[in-house]
């Protein structure tokens, strides 16, 4: 079975009748083309696939007459029983050429009237091997003539300028067929001429094989540096965020710091203008009441001394002037940042 896989549909690996050929060498059943035509591409290689209806005309007769061939090998080594095509008694024989079963009887008859057929018996071929069924069903005389009247002539002739596969009649009583050869040199130099464009694509395949390896490893790299760089794009923003962090906690302490300052300047400075208020207010009151009941000799003895009082609140009270707070200092390290 492991052997045989390559004629399964590439698409979907399983068997079908209906193989098609692209123009990218990959085979497909007409299910997966069916999936893949309102793309228009090989879903194996996506190479666009030129037919209009996304169905390749070739089919892959190789693969569908292997498919066929292994299925009458599987009959064969099945364990069923198999009957003559011809008279239905059980077979011991099969013709690869008439494509049919026989038993002993029929086929002694098959060989007198047509003994240029083999026909091997069944206990043989289940004693070998695929391979070994299907090199011996190998043959070139499927071919068919061109000629739609005569297909049922034996084709051995192949005409080079019509490039068709002729049977004796056409080859001798048409005047339009020259440059013949032997269909079998014919095929023997189709294959050759495979065989050396195969060569040829081979030598080339070293150099895609490396530029497919070095385009992988330019991929890998990529996808490393990217790896790399992520990291250390996240490295970097966590080293930031931790700076900043601290700065934070730097200028939050300052802002703590010179708020607590104020603080304590702005009591001190409110306490200080509370007593020039007050002093005002006594002193204000004295006078009023010097006014009012100082007799002249009071007046003479106590006025220098209030005078003098008077005149250095006059002084405390232009001093008074509040500082105001300034985070000037916060604000340029906050900008900086």
């Amino acid at each position: 079975e492991d052997d045989f896989q390559f004629i399964l549909c590439e698409g979907c690996r399983q068997e079908s009748p209906n193989l098609k050929l692209l123009t990218c060498l990959h085979t497909l059943c007409l299910g997966c083309l069916s999936k893949s035509k309102p793309i228009g591409q090989c879903p194996m290689c996506q190479m666009p696939i030129p037919q209009a209806s996304s169905i390749p005309g070739m089919d892959n007769l190789l693969f569908i007459n292997l498919q066929a061939r292994l299925k009458v090998y599987k009959k064969i080594i099945g364990g069923v029983d198999l009957f003559c095509d011809n008279c239905k008694k059980p077979s011991e024989f099969w013709c690869c050429e008439c494509e049919e079963f026989l038993c002993t009887k029929c086929s002694e008859a098959h060989h007198r009237y047509l003994a240029s057929h083999e026909a091997k018996r069944v206990m043989d071929i289940r004693a070998g091997s695929a391979k070994d069924f299907l090199e011996g069903t190998r043959r070139t005389s499927n071919f068919c003539c061109s000629n739609p009247t005569h297909k049922s002539q034996t084709v051995s002739i192949y005409c080079q300028q019509c490039e068709k596969a002729l049977c004796c009649s056409c080859a001798l009583l048409d005047s339009r067929h020259t440059a013949f050869c032997d269909i079998r040199s014919e095929t023997q130099r189709r294959q050759q001429e495979l065989g050396s464009i195969t060569r040829a694509l081979r030598h080339q395949r070293g150099g895609f094989e490396a530029t497919c390896a070095a385009l992988q490893e330019e991929a890998s790299r990529l996808e490393r540096a990217q790896r790399e760089l992520r990291e250390l794009i996240r490295q970097r923003v966590e080293q930031l965020v931790r700076l900043l962090r601290r700065e934070e906690e730097e200028l939050l302490g300052m802002v703590e710091a010179r708020q607590e300052q104020g603080r304590r300047e702005l009591a001190q400075e409110l306490q200080r203008v509370e007593g020039v208020l007050r002093r005002m207010e006594a002193g204000e009151r004295l006078v009023e009441k010097m006014s009012l009941y100082a007799t002249e000799q009071e007046v003479m003895d106590m006025q220098p001394f209030i005078k003098g009082a008077l005149q250095d609140l006059q002084g405390a009270v232009v001093r008074s002037q509040a500082q105001a707070m300034d985070f000037a200092e916060c604000r340029a390290r906050l900008q900086a940042l």
